[in-house]
């Protein structure tokens, strides 16, 4: 049966940052709670993307995960993988940090993959913020992490490293891969023999939070923006505004991006999750992204 897009925000509430997996026929949807995050995350189960089922998590929580390093911002920013053992693996920012979490089911329960420590440290690299962690297992099953921003809303860095098969382990040494207009969210998924970096640029908190694309030959790149970035922008006809912090995911033989979006009407930081189909041109750069507004659902 094909799949119909529903209209946006497909989620009821304020939440960002989304992160995918499906199991058994199950969609799990991990997502930052607003705003600005929460001592846990928020977890969404749906078969059709039009009921939803809360599931309340045991892990990650700002308790679990509080380090010497750790700062004083909440937990946000997930990104779920199922690894080539079964078992799925999150990884996600509390502060300016980034900690590991494993579990047989994507509802949990979950639990530190390293005890009482962080997998990479605020103290990683002071210049930059470590947050925004996304895993990405590539066709021969070697898995890879993506992370980083800027701090201050600007200079943000892209960094990229191999884990091992335990999933909490560096292979080498990790490298900056970062492309023209990059600040935050990046994600990697594979077309081909492409390689697409897609990440954010902007604020959040304004109208400049925008999605690009960064094409490169590996995990590693170099990676160069397509000339048609960004590729989903504020569209104020549209009431479409921020646009950001994605993932992408295939089905039914097709590609969806999931992202979320700022409410403009009100004064907090409070974000929609919105889904959309991406499409491909000829040449196999991501075209712009028409998104479903879903003004025919606003009270």
């Amino acid at each position: 049966m094909s799949f119909i897009l529903p209209p946006n925000p497909v989620i009821p509430g304020y939440y960002a940052d989304p992160s995918i997996v499906t199991f058994e026929g199950r969609h799990f949807v991990y997502a930052t709670i607003d705003p600005w995050g929460g001592k846990t995350l928020a977890c969404w189960e749906s078969e059709d993307f039009e009921s939803w089922t809360y599931r309340k998590l045991n892990w990650p929580t700002k308790a679990a995960c509080t380090s010497p390093s750790s700062l004083d911002s909440l937990v946000w920013a997930p990104s779920v993988v199922q690894g080539l053992d079964g078992a799925f693996y999150m990884y996600v920012s509390v502060g300016s940090e980034i900690w590991v979490g494993t579990a047989a089911h994507p509802a949990g329960p979950w639990k530190n993959a390293l005890e009482d420590r962080p997998l990479i440290p605020s103290t990683w690299d002071t210049r930059y913020h470590m947050i925004d962690a996304e895993c990405f297992i590539d066709h021969d099953g070697q898995p890879y992490l993506y992370w980083g921003s800027g701090l201050n809303w600007v200079d943000g860095r892209c960094f990229a490293v191999k884990l091992a098969p335990d999933m909490k382990t560096f292979l080498g040494d990790a490298v900056d891969v970062t492309p023209a207009n990059y600040f935050e969210a990046p994600f990697m998924h594979r077309r081909g023999d492409r390689y697409y970096l897609t990440y954010s640029s902007g604020r959040t908190d304004q109208d400049t939070y925008q999605v690009h694309c960064a094409i490169g030959a590996s995990p590693f790149g170099p990676f160069l923006e397509q000339a048609n970035s960004p590729i989903l922008q504020t569209d104020a006809t549209l009431d479409v505004v921020s646009p950001g912090h994605h993932c992408i995911f295939e089905k039914g033989g097709k590609d969806y991006m999931l992202y979320h979006r700022r409410l403009p009407w009100v004064k907090d930081v409070l974000r929609e999750i919105c889904l959309d189909e991406i499409h491909y041109s000829p040449s196999g750069d991501i075209q712009k992204v028409t998104p479903n507004s879903g003004r025919e659902n606003r009270p």
